[in-house]
């Protein structure tokens, strides 16, 4: 883990949060949080950059605050929606004359890798390679240093849509910052959230947020899989007002103060009340009740979850679900997962000290993922930062002197069209299956 400061930015549907952390010795301490509700984000994505970076510039206000430092370049979590997934590989031919393969050389058969990749209306995002070659032999995770006329790699290039990303650096330009990098969520997710047996022998994310549900599938040490649901957490709120006839705000306190997901766990003889709209006195309602139509919409988007994991055979992997996200914090959700997947389930929380809350997975993960990345992670994410044209690429003294201005001591992929053609979803449903079969062999 590098030392430094590092300041991550997670634009959700419900709130945006900012986490402001310093890693010291290998240990990463948070010592400022920014959390402010949502403007101008629909469903994971800006619809309106003015008000996104309004609400932005609140949240990197109050982590500054709190911190004590002054925020300039972010880490900025990208959503799953519409992401791409691409094979990858180029080669280059080493020009030094002691043949000694250098920074240099990784960069260009990285830019030759991109270039090579057939990519419509996509932004590039991030490139994991698989394996260098050095002169026929494969599977070097870094080849600075050693000699060899010809350098090739195959890898995984991920993509997101190029109106998303512009309204996100729009925004996050728009609140008088810098973005230091791009990183996908679930990638993030995947290497905090996730043991490396975990994602090496295949594991499932289900993230579930305010606005959307991820579902994601980890396997070989990559991102294989993911596809987003556009229900979430304010569809659950939306319920409860809706059968209960309350107000929103009065549907939101009732999810969260006596929500069960799984009915079978609510206690039938508790009951609260509840101010009904048009009416004088507050009417007494059951918990189980209101755990009945949790419970409704809840298996409604984890069916739709099955379903896709279905389609790809992914429920197969030994890793089982992790579950995480604001939804995930409901009694009960482990135990209603099992009963609808039928493979083990377990939940993630963040562990470091304030942010002890699954709704701040992604914004600690972000974190997390940039302090954990490998001296050959950061020249291929400098590499991608200056194709997609970043004004600050990363740089290796970055943290500690262009971050933050005074430090204080640490405190206490798709997304598939519901109206395409059957045929279409029975190609699909093919390779999915054959390509899960593909790595399973």
């Amino acid at each position: 883990m590098k030392d430094g400061i590092y300041a991550s930015l997670d634009i959700g549907t419900t709130s945006i949060k900012m986490i402001i952390s310093e890693v010291l010795n290998g240990q990463l301490s948070v010592i400022g949080v920014g959390n402010e509700r949502s403007q101008g984000v629909s469903r994971g994505v800006i619809v309106d950059i003015e008000k996104a970076s309004a609400a932005i510039e609140k949240v990197v206000a109050q982590a500054s605050e709190r911190s004590g430092a002054t925020i300039h370049h972010v880490i900025v979590g990208i959503p799953a929606y519409q992401v791409g997934i691409h094979h990858c590989a180029g080669s280059h031919n080493v020009l030094a004359e002691n043949q000694e393969i250098s920074e240099h050389d990784v960069r260009a058969v990285i830019e030759r890798a991109v270039s090579n990749a057939a990519i419509d209306q996509q932004e590039i995002i991030s490139v994991e390679p698989k394996e260098f070659i050095v002169d026929g032999f494969d599977e070097i995770p870094d080849p600075r240093g050693m000699i060899g006329k010809r350098l090739e790699v195959n890898g995984t290039l991920y993509t997101v849509s190029r109106s998303v990303l512009h309204n996100i650096r729009k925004a996050v330009l728009g609140a008088h910052l810098e973005v230091e990098a791009f990183v996908l969520l679930p990638q993030a997710m995947s290497a905090s959230t996730l043991s490396a047996d975990e994602r090496m022998f295949g594991t499932i994310l289900l993230d579930m947020g305010g606005g959307q549900t991820t579902v994601s599938v980890m396997h070989n040490n990559q991102l294989k899989y993911t596809s987003m649901i556009p229900e979430g957490g304010q569809y659950i709120t939306q319920d409860i007002s809706i059968v209960l006839n309350a107000s929103l705000k009065n549907a939101e306190r009732l999810k969260r103060e006596v929500g069960h997901a799984y009915y079978e766990l609510a206690n039938p003889d508790h009951t609260v009340s509840v101010d009904i709209v048009g009416k004088k006195e507050p009417a007494v309602i059951k918990e189980s009740y209101i755990a009945e139509i949790i419970e409704a919409r809840l298996v409604q988007i984890l069916e739709q979850v099955r379903d896709k994991l279905e389609t790809i055979d992914a429920l197969q992997l030994p890793g089982g679900i992790v579950i995480s996200g604001g939804v995930a914090t409901l009694p009960g959700i482990e135990q209603l997962a099992e009963s609808i997947f039928n493979v083990p389930v377990r939940l993630y929380v963040p562990d470091q000290m304030g942010v002890r809350y699954p709704t701040f997975t992604h914004a600690i993960s972000l974190t997390s993922y940039q302090a954990n990345l490998s001296d050959i992670e950061r020249v291929i994410q400098s590499e991608v930062a200056e194709i997609i044209g970043l004004e600050s690429s990363y740089q290796e003294v970055s943290h500690s002197s262009e971050v933050t201005t005074k430090m204080p001591q640490p405190q206490e992929v798709e997304v598939e069209d519901a109206q395409a053609a059957n045929e279409e979803k029975e190609s699909s449903r093919l390779k999915f299956k054959k390509f899960f079969l593909d790595f399973f062999s």
